[in-house]
C-alpha cells in the first residue's frame, strides 16, 4: 500500500496532471515540487547537521565578530549605529534580547586593542575568519562544490566581507534613518491617504535588508557562478521565510512561561541556540532554493552523488582539456572550473574527481587564481593520455592484480586496441586545429 501511494504522490508531483489545468495548474505544480524538494533534503538530515554546525561557531565567533566590526566602525565615528541593528536581530527573544545585546555590547568595551596580546588577537581574528569560512563550506555544499577557494583568495575575499560587509549595514541604516527624519516623508506620515503606506513601508525596512543581505551572501559565498535571478528569488524567499519564523518566535517565547520557570537562567541560553539555530536554517534553506532555480534538472533527483559512468568520464576529460586548451590559446581568456561547469552543464562536485585525475597525470594545471591552464606543451599532450587518466588510472586496486580469463583477457585487450587506433597519435593541439 505504501509503494503505491508513493507513485500516486510521485506522479502527482511530477506528472503533468496540474499542468493540464492552465496557469493556475503549472503554479501549483511548480510550488508543489520545490517545496517537495526542499522538504526532502531537509528531512535528509545535512541541512540540518550544518546549521547545527554554524550555531557552535557562531558562539564562539559572535564576539570576536562583532569586535572586529566595531573596530573597522570606529574608524568611521559610527560604531555606536551597530547596537541597535544587534537588537533588532535578537528581538524576538522579547526583555531576553535587549539583556543579550548589553551584555556582547558590555563584552565587546572590554575587548580593547592594548589589552589583548599578540595570541590573543590572533586568536580573535582567527575565530572571525573560522566563521565566514564555515559559511562558504555550508554554501559550497548546497551547491555542490568541491574545492573550496584558494588560501590566497579565502584570506583577501573574507577580510573584504569582515571589513565592508558592517559598513554597508550602517550605511543602510543610516540613509534609513534621515530618510524616516525628512520633512516631507514627515508630511506624508501625517496625511491619511500616505500615512498607512509609509507605515508599511518603514515595517517591512527590516524584511528588506534581510532579503538584501541574503541576496548578496548567495551571489558572494558560494566558490561558483550564482546567476542574480536565482539569488533574488532565494533571497526573497529566505527574507519572507526569516520574517514569519521571527513572528512565530516571538510569540512562542512571550507564551513559554512555564518552561522558563523550568529551566529557570537556562531558558535564555536555550532560546537563544534555538534562535540562532532557526535563523542559520533559513539561510542555508534559501541557497537550497537558489540551487534549484538555476539547477532545476537536479530537482528531482535531490542530493543524491552524482556518478559519471566510464563513456561519460572519457568524454568529460576531453571536452574539459579541450576548453581549456582553447582558453590558452587566446591571449585574452581564462577559464575556471567553475566557467567549465556552467558550459557544461554539470555541477563541480561531478567534474571534480575527473579534474583532480587530470591534474595529478600532469596533463592540467592551476594558478593562484584558480585559473585552469595546460599541465605541458598541448603537442605533447596526446589524446591517449587524456583517455588514460580515466580509463586506467584511479582504482584503488586490491593486494594483488586479478585474473582474467583468457578470453576476457583477449577481448578486453581487443576493446583497448580499438581505442587506441580510434585516437592514433593524435595530440590535444590537433584537436584544437580541427
Amino acid at each position: 500500500m505504501i509503494p503505491q501511494l508513493r507513485q500516486k504522490f510521485d506522479n502527482l508531483v511530477w506528472g503533468d496532471g496540474l499542468e493540464k489545468h492552465g496557469k493556475l495548474g503549472h503554479a501549483a505544480a511548480v510550488i508543489l515540487r520545490y517545496g517537495y524538494g526542499l522538504i526532502r533534503d531537509m528531512v535528509s538530515g545535512q541541512i540540518t547537521l550544518r546549521a547545527m554546525s554554524l550555531v557552535y561557531t557562531t558562539l564562539l565567533s559572535v564576539v570576536p565578530l562583532i569586535a572586529f566590526s566595531f573596530s573597522v566602525l570606529q574608524g568611521f565615528g559610527v560604531h555606536n549605529q551597530l547596537e541597535p541593528f544587534l537588537y533588532d536581530f535578537l528581538e524576538p527573544l522579547g526583555e531576553q534580547g535587549a539583556i543579550i545585546t548589553s551584555q556582547v555590547i558590555e563584552l565587546v568595551d572590554n575587548v580593547k586593542g592594548g589589552v589583548l596580546g599578540g595570541i590573543s588577537l590572533a586568536f580573535f581574528i582567527y575565530t572571525a575568519v573560522s566563521m565566514v569560512q564555515k559559511m562558504e563550506e555550508s554554501f559550497n555544499y548546497v551547491w555542490y562544490v568541491a574545492k573550496r577557494r584558494s588560501f590566497a583568495r579565502r584570506v583577501t575575499e573574507y577580510m573584504i566581507v569582515l571589513l565592508i560587509g558592517p559598513v554597508i549595514i550602517v550605511v543602510a541604516l543610516g540613509m534609513i534613518a534621515s530618510l524616516r527624519s525628512n520633512t516631507m516623508v514627515q508630511f506624508f506620515l501625517t496625511s491619511e491617504a500616505f500615512g498607512p503606506i509609509l507605515v508599511a513601508t518603514n515595517k517591512l525596512t527590516p524584511y528588506v535588508l534581510v532579503t538584501g543581505v541574503f541576496t548578496f551572501l548567495y551571489m558572494y559565498m558560494p566558490n561558483t557562478k550564482v546567476r542574480f535571478k536565482a539569488a533574488l528569488i532565494g533571497g526573497l524567499a529566505g527574507g519572507f521565510a526569516w520574517a514569519s519564523l521571527s513572528a512565530i518566535f516571538a510569540n512562542v517565547v512571550v507564551f513559554s512561561t512555564s518552561r522558563q520557570a523550568i529551566y529557570a537562567g537556562f531558558a535564555v541560553a536555550i532560546f537563544t541556540l534555538i534562535w540562532l539555530y532557526l535563523n542559520w536554517l533559513v539561510l542555508l534553506f534559501g541557497a537550497q532554493l537558489a540551487y534549484y532555480i538555476q539547477n532545476p534538472a537536479f530537482l528531482r533527483i535531490g542530493r543524491r552523488e552524482p556518478r559519471l559512468s566510464n563513456a561519460m568520464s572519457e568524454r568529460t576529460a576531453l571536452n574539459i582539456m579541450l576548453f581549456v586548451g582553447r582558453a590558452f590559446r587566446d591571449p585574452e581568456k581564462s577559464i575556471t572550473a567553475a566557467e567549465i561547469s556552467d558550459q557544461m552543464q554539470m555541477p563541480s562536485i561531478t567534474l571534480m574527481p575527473v579534474l583532480l585525475a587530470l591534474e595529478e597525470g600532469g596533463l592540467l594545471a592551476a594558478t593562484e587564481k584558480e585559473f585552469l591552464l595546460p599541465g605541458k606543451d598541448m603537442a605533447a599532450i596526446s589524446l591517449r593520455d587524456i583517455l588514460s587518466v580515466v580509463r586506467e588510472q584511479g582504482e584503488t586496486g586490491s593486494y594483488r592484480d586479478p585474473e582474467w580469463s583468457g578470453e576476457i583477457e583477449k577481448f578486453g585487450k581487443s576493446l583497448d586496441d580499438a581505442v587506441l587506433s580510434t585516437v592514433g597519435d593524435r595530440t590535444l593541439s590537433d584537436l584544437l586545429d580541427d
